[in-house]
């Protein structure tokens, strides 16, 4: 249970500070300005080192950190390539995934996970979400399973782990394929396992605002399966196994020695980042548990958070919409100083290029609900917590 924390004399003490109008400063949804200050100088030196070489694509820059990554997350294989959205497509792709074929998923997540589906002619089959973690609902995937189903791909959304035991035990008795999708969760645990290395592919992003950020894009692609990371390593260059022998049709995803150089020192201090994000998200629940019209974001027993995301639920008085009244909070934040972020105001099943496949309003009600009422709190592990304390008088200003 949250410690419960009351908002009289610490809060007044806040509100002088403020003279009751705006915060102090900006205080913007995530700062990379910081993590650089720290390890710039770590950075520096290696890209010096990287541009000094003259090798700019593969080498290694780019194998060091595909065998530290797999260390990290607990597999055999790890195949860098140009970003999570590639991860994605070439891990199903590798599966032969295709045409006929349908992949189920969430559709309350980044377009990226249906839009890779879709990408290899398969058809994506959206199945609701649970309304307390926003993970896929597992109690309704033997529901969506059908004989075309080919995989399922599990997105740990913003930092939570899926229930990886209970889908493992779904997919193994309908001989599904399961490709997470870590791109928000990287560290995460599921039963002292970290994820991607569940499931038989993981798939990670390296976008700066990641866990694990790069400077530009960047992804991974995890697996215990030699077989499928030979076929991975050919998709990504081309389909070639050699020079100029051309296998398979492929792509150019390769990820640039320059970020893998930046990714080996970030992941060095990754554990140290995570570590930092819980302590700011316990900080939150001890600070935002005695404000009304709030739902906290909450963390399944047997799963360890990395906390990219900390997204609340803002319940609307009788006389608005959650939706109208979620806007009128944030809108009132943003003239206090504080940015939020609305992760995703329109979910995939009701995207005008989704219309095709016929699932109306009100088919996935728990996904519709959360699009209406989930908004994102500024996140980092350098955010101290004055400026956190900053951000609970301002919210807590706003729903008054």
């Amino acid at each position: 249970m949250p410690v419960r924390f009351h908002l009289g004399t610490k809060f007044d003490s806040i509100k002088r500070m403020l003279h009751g109008a705006s915060c102090v400063n900006t205080i913007p949804p995530f700062d990379l300005s910081e993590q650089f200050d720290a390890i710039g100088a770590e950075i520096n030196a290696a890209v010096l080192e990287v541009l000094a070489s003259g090798r700019y694509i593969g080498g290694p820059p780019v194998e060091g950190f595909e065998q530290q990554f797999a260390h990290y997350i607990g597999t055999s294989e790890c195949i860098a390539c140009n970003s999570g959205t590639d991860a994605l497509y070439l891990a199903l792709r590798a599966l032969n995934i295709g045409p006929g074929d349908e992949v189920i998923t969430t559709p309350f997540t980044f377009i990226a996970t249906a839009e890779v589906i879709t990408a290899v002619g398969a058809t994506p089959v959206f199945v609701d979400i649970d309304g307390q973690t926003f993970n896929l609902d597992l109690t309704q995937v033997e529901a969506a399973i059908t004989d075309r189903s080919r995989a399922v791909i599990p997105v740990h959304l913003f930092g939570q782990p899926v229930n990886m035991t209970r889908l493992m035990a779904i997919a193994q008795q309908h001989n599904l394929w399961v490709v997470e999708d870590c791109a928000q969760a990287t560290g995460a645990e599921w039963a002292g396992q970290r994820v991607g290395a569940i499931g038989h592919i993981g798939c990670f992003s390296f976008y700066p605002t990641k866990n694990l950020g790069a400077c530009g894009d960047g992804g991974a692609i995890t697996t215990n399966d030699p077989a499928i990371a030979s076929t991975l390593r050919v998709l990504r260059d081309h389909g070639r196994r050699g020079t100029y022998y051309y296998e398979m049709l492929g792509v150019n995803s390769r990820l640039d020695a320059l970020q893998a150089s930046i990714l080996q020192i970030k992941l060095r201090h990754l554990d140290t980042w995570n570590a930092q994000r819980r302590k700011v998200a316990q900080r939150y629940h001890q600070r935002l548990s005695p404000l009304p019209r709030l739902r906290l974001p909450q963390e399944l027993e047997g799963g360890t958070s990395v906390w990219n995301q900390y997204t609340i639920r803002l319940t609307a008085p009788a006389s608005q919409s959650d939706a109208s009244f979620r806007d009128q909070v944030r809108q009132k934040l943003q003239a206090k100083g504080v940015l939020s972020m609305v992760y995703y105001p329109l979910p995939l099943h009701r995207q005008p290029v989704y219309q095709h496949l016929g699932y109306g309003l009100g088919s996935l009600p728990l996904a519709e609900q959360a699009a209406n009422d989930v908004l994102s709190l500024p996140m980092f592990p350098e955010i101290r917590p004055e400026i956190q304390d900053q951000v609970v008088y301002c919210l807590k200003d706003c729903l008054e």
